[in-house]
């Protein structure tokens, strides 16, 4: 399902990050990629403030849309 989907104070785990170019990338970047936890701090007007990797980052509707989230738990990685 898309983050924009999610409702404030619930977490989720990134699936995919859709698109490509300077987006997809600059979202990587802020941490943004594939089994990493997200959760919604706040939701106002369509608008999102996630934090991800201890980071508090706001989304527009549009850009959170193409991250694809699921509600799974994330697989730990084999240290």
């Amino acid at each position: 399902m898309p983050l924009s989907f999610l409702g404030s104070g619930e977490s989720a785990v990134i699936a995919k990050v859709r698109g490509r170019g300077d987006l997809h990338h600059h979202l990587e970047t802020l941490g943004f990629v594939e089994g990493a936890t997200v959760e919604v701090m706040s939701k106002a007007a369509d608008d999102l403030i996630v934090q991800v990797k201890g980071t508090h980052v706001a989304l527009s509707k549009q850009v959170a849309s193409r991250i694809l989230a699921t509600t799974a738990t994330p697989t730990p990685n084999p240290a």
